[in-house]
Parts: C-alpha cells; sequence; structure tokens
C-alpha cells in the first residue's frame, strides 16, 4: 500500500523535476496527481519517464481529503494560501517556497542534517523546503561543524539561471543568440545583461544593503543548523543554466586539518568529495547538473584566520537545491511518521 501524492505547480521546472524524482526513487505511490494554476488546468505533464502522462487539476478547485502529501513548488502565494487548506484537510504539505521557512511551528528540513525536526510537522502539517543555495551549504557544513564546532562562515554564491524559473533559462538562451547574431540585448528577468555576465543581485535589496537571497542564505542557515554560527553571504547569478556553486571560508572553534577535513566529507552523507590537486581535479555545475549529490572540492587551510578552511560546493540546484530534497522530506515522513502497509 502506497500514498497519495499532489504535485503543486507541477508544471515548472522543479515541479516536473519533483515527479521525476518521486519516479526514479520509486517512491511508494498508489497515485500521483499534477496540480497547478488555472491556466495550466488541463495541460499534460509526464510523470518521470514512466511514459505515463497526468493531466493537471486547478489548485483553485482542488480538494486534498485522502491525500497523505502535497509537494508545493508554485512560489509563495499559492502556499499562503493553498498549503493551509491543504493541511486541515490532512494532508501534509512539503513547500518549497520561502513563505513558511521561518515560521516558528513549522520545521526546515534538509534530511542529511536536521532530520529530527520533523517531528514538528504536526503542529501546521507544513514543512518547509530550504534555499535551494542553502540546501547544499549545509550539507556541507554540517559534518565538519559536529567535528570542529563552526563560528563563522563567508560564503560567496555563484547561481545558475534555473534559479529564476524557465523565464531565466530562456533568458540567458536568448541573449546568447542575440550576441552571436548581433542583435540588441534588452533584459527583462534579469536587472541587467546575464549573458556573458555576472550579476550580484538575487531578490530584492534589504535595509543594510544586503539581497533577500542573501538574509535567506543566513537565516536559514542559523534555524537548520546552529542559530550561533555568524555568517555572511554574497550572492550573484552567473550565466550557468544548471548548478549552483559556492566559495565557502570557514572558521572553527578547534584546529581542523585539510586532510582530516576531506576524511570527514568523504564518508559524509549526500556528499561525494572530488578533490584532486591538479588540472580539472574539481567539480564545475556541468558535471553536476542531472545528479543528486553535493560536490565539495578545493579543501584547503585558511591562513589568514586560527582554525580556517576554505572549500568549493556545487550541486544541481533543481535537485539537491529543490525537488530532490523535497521528496527525501517525504521519504523521511514516510519513515517516521506516515507508515504504510
Amino acid at each position: 500500500m502506497g500514498y497519495r501524492v499532489a504535485v503543486v505547480g507541477a508544471t515548472g521546472n522543479v515541479g516536473r523535476e519533483m515527479m521525476a524524482i518521486l519516479a526514479e526513487r520509486e517512491f511508494p505511490c498508489d497515485e500521483v496527481t499534477a496540480v497547478a494554476s488555472p491556466r495550466s488546468t488541463g495541460s499534460e505533464v509526464e510523470f518521470g519517464d514512466t511514459g505515463k502522462m497526468l493531466k493537471c487539476k486547478n489548485i483553485e478547485h482542488f480538494d486534498f481529503t485522502g491525500y497523505d502529501i502535497a509537494l508545493f513548488s508554485a512560489g509563495g502565494g499559492p502556499a499562503r494560501e493553498y498549503a493551509p487548506k491543504a493541511a486541515a484537510q490532512g494532508c501534509v504539505v512539503i513547500d518549497n517556497s520561502s513563505y513558511w521557512r521561518m515560521d516558528p511551528d513549522v520545521p526546515l528540513i534538509v534530511p542529511e542534517v536536521n532530520p529530527d525536526a520533523i517531528d514538528d510537522y504536526k503542529k501546521k502539517g507544513i514543512i518547509a523546503n530550504p534555499n535551494c543555495s542553502t540546501a547544499q551549504l549545509v550539507v556541507a557544513l554540517k559534518p565538519l561543524h559536529d567535528a570542529a564546532g563552526i563560528k563563522r562562515v563567508v560564503v560567496s554564491t555563484y547561481q545558475s539561471v534555473s534559479g529564476a524559473g524557465k523565464a531565466g533559462m530562456d533568458e540567458l538562451f536568448e541573449q546568447s543568440r542575440a550576441i552571436f547574431v548581433g542583435d540588441p540585448v534588452e533584459p527583462a528577468k534579469f536587472t541587467k545583461q546575464i549573458a556573458f555576465n555576472v550579476i550580484p543581485h538575487i531578490d530584492v535589496f534589504m535595509d543594510d544593503g544586503s539581497t533577500k537571497e542573501e538574509w535567506k542564505m543566513v537565516v536559514e542557515t542559523k534555524k537548520i543548523l546552529d542559530p550561533k554560527v555568524k555568517m555572511n553571504a554574497t550572492c550573484v547569478r552567473v550565466p550557468v543554466f544548471v548548478g549552483h556553486s559556492e566559495a565557502v571560508n570557514i572558521e572553527f572553534e578547534r584546529e581542523i586539518s585539510a586532510a582530516e577535513a576531506q576524511d570527514i566529507l568523504r564518508e559524509a552523507p549526500g556528499i561525494m568529495l572530488v578533490d584532486k590537486r591538479e588540472d580539472g581535479g574539481y567539480v564545475t555545475p556541468v558535471e553536476c547538473a542531472g545528479d543528486g549529490a553535493t560536490y565539495i572540492s578545493r579543501v584547503r587551510e585558511d591562513p589568514t584566520v586560527d582554525n580556517g578552511l576554505t572549500l568549493w560546493c556545487v550541486s544541481d540546484n533543481l535537485r539537491k537545491g529543490a525537488a530532490l530534497n523535497a521528496v527525501q522530506i517525504a521519504e523521511l515522513l514516510g519513515q517516521r511518521h506516515l507508515k504504510k502497509g
């Protein structure tokens, strides 16, 4: 006996990826239903590579009664309006938007990092999925924090355009084509030209000069990992289609060598260590696309601080940064609370 699962926002990049991963990981589903906005009602999406086509149902009229889990990837507005309705109808919501992440009654989960926090889901019937850049970061930080205690993190991100959805990917493609043929380039989704450029601006600006993306990384990391960790982030959009990269500088409470950190990371869940000190002995977004692991490379000691390390962290933002993490949460929920059969 399996679960009844609704995928809300099924026509988007992450929604399609959620369905692909449900099929790929053979999540025990008796039924999967595609749910989307009114404009997508009736359109068809494929359930992974199974060949099975699902016709999208209208979120405005959808009844979640009898469904066990709803994977939401429809944005903050629909999450605010429909997640509580689904939860009230007995369906546990796993939401990929930022709307519920900092609610004290909603657990924010990365299964490799804080699985025990999922036990609080019953307060609202909602579980939050973290920001894509946060998810891969905390997977890398957790085993090192356990070993030596992290005091401070400084991270610079290099985030792909797929983090801005299909419109971001289309804009990079169209601008690249326009530049090659000599056509004018007009930014629409992004504030400046993204093709052959980098933009140090993701989401809106805050009063202190940081962007909301940077704020999200800080507060979410503290909630998931440890509120005592000090952190500063600079988030940059780069002309890469899929895969976020991060240069991470870490200051520890206790001494830890690069070799010790490599040994720890090599055995840590969800991590692939690829760290050869030679040409090509590291991972880039091209290699991580389509994979669920968080890749770590370039681990080295930082001589500018006591007990400091620097590393390079790469992951597919549509998978571990969103869809895969959501499905892993669903698996964890099933193991601990919604056992079937």
